[in-house]
């Protein structure tokens, strides 16, 4: 993987900024379009969720999330539009032709497809907040302790039929295709996160390091790849490229995983809005503190004690200083890397020239550089 500048990070990340900011504003009026089409209660808490509503109905203008997820379906888009000979193939003619019947330029089409990523992304956080019964989320009380569990996720189980019935209705020739590699995602999401739920009840020796990479990967690497592999569709691409993407975001997720575990014991609660070691409260086995019991350390073992009680918030500082003992802090950032350098040699199968993939290279750079 190329070492960077802290000057050249910098730009990197000015410009993820800047193509987020952009996402965006293509993506959020269709967004709020979509979720405004939801039956009253069920919008309510949705338009709760995404931070355009105060629980009580008016108006407000919190954020509606990085928009990470749809960015790298629209980038995908650009980097595989066009082959470099600069003539299209005969399934891109064809991804042109769906543009032009939905009325839409070539770097629109796929605005749907980023729109149905983004509802399954919240899907998933709706849910993810009733098991893990976080309090907060992008700085305000969750959507279930405000509105009550069973409201919750229905508005999840809603926004996931809405995303579904988005390309249902998309005159775009990789609709079909699309909404059956998004739903084949969410089975494997699902997979995932009932693997996580299932860590909880064994003890903190019985969780192997390659289950938790494995669970990883389906919990947040294959949302990730599937973003990728949607543009890469809507553009008309070979399979061969389709899943080099896939690939791409799955390893790049995976680096995301292992800086947001970083950031959930570590993380600044002023800009994580969630509390400091939140996760090792919750005897979460995230990535570090289980490559930290697998070190055979005294560390190790310590943490595992601390693991096998309800932890106040000085065992929770201890449990912190054990897992960076133990080298779990340390193995989390090598892996991180090594996750990016081959995302970038997935991202080099798909796009030979780079440069066509640099707002994916950009996007991946920024989730793994986020302050911890």
């Amino acid at each position: 993987m190329t070492v960077t500048s802290s000057t050249d990070a910098a730009a990197e990340g000015h410009e993820a900024v800047a193509l987020l900011e952009r996402t965006r504003t293509a993506v959020h009026p269709e967004l709020r379009s979509a979720v405004e089409s939801l039956p009253g209660s069920v919008r309510r808490v949705a338009m709760y969720h995404f931070g355009w509503e105060h629980a009580d109905g008016t108006q407000a203008a919190g954020p509606a999330g990085k928009a990470i997820r749809p960015a790298l379906v629209l980038a995908a888009e650009r980097a595989l539009a066009w082959d470099p000979a600069g003539e299209p193939t005969r399934d891109q003619q064809h991804a042109a032709a769906g543009r032009q019947s939905a009325g839409a330029g070539p770097r629109q089409s796929a605005v749907r497809a980023a729109v149905a990523v983004e509802l399954a992304h919240n899907f998933t956080l709706l849910h993810d907040d009733v098991i893990d019964e976080d309090p907060t989320r992008r700085h305000r009380a969750t959507a279930w302790t405000v509105f009550g569990t069973p409201d919750a996720i229905i508005a999840g189980d809603a926004m996931m039929a809405l995303a579904l019935r988005l390309f249902a209705e998309d005159p775009h020739p990789a609709s079909a295709a699309a909404s059956a590699r998004l739903a084949t995602c969410v089975i494997e999401l699902c997979a995932g996160q009932q693997a996580d739920c299932a860590f909880e009840q064994r003890g903190p020796h019985e969780v192997s390091l390659d289950e938790c990479v494995a669970m990883a990967m389906s919990k947040t690497g294959a949302l990730l790849g599937a973003s990728c592999a949607l543009g890469a569709l809507y553009a008309g691409a070979e399979e061969e490229q389709v899943a080099a993407l896939d690939a791409f975001g799955r390893e790049a997720g995976l680096a995301f995983q292992l800086i947001d575990d970083l950031i959930g014991i570590w993380g600044d609660p002023d800009r994580t809005g969630k509390p400091a070691g939140a996760d090792l409260a919750a005897h979460k086995k995230s990535l570090p503190v289980v490559a930290a019991l697998a070190s055979g350390t005294p560390a190790a073992e310590e943490l595992a004690e601390l693991y096998r009680s309800p932890m106040d918030d000085a065992a929770v500082r201890r449990a912190a200083d054990a897992v960076e003992r133990a080298g779990g802090r340390d193995w989390a950032q090598f892996e991180a890397a090594d996750r990016m350098s081959r995302a970038v040699h997935q991202l080099s199968r798909a796009v030979p020239d780079l440069s066509a993939g640099d707002d994916l290279l950009a996007l991946a750079e920024f989730v793994t550089r986020r302050n911890r």
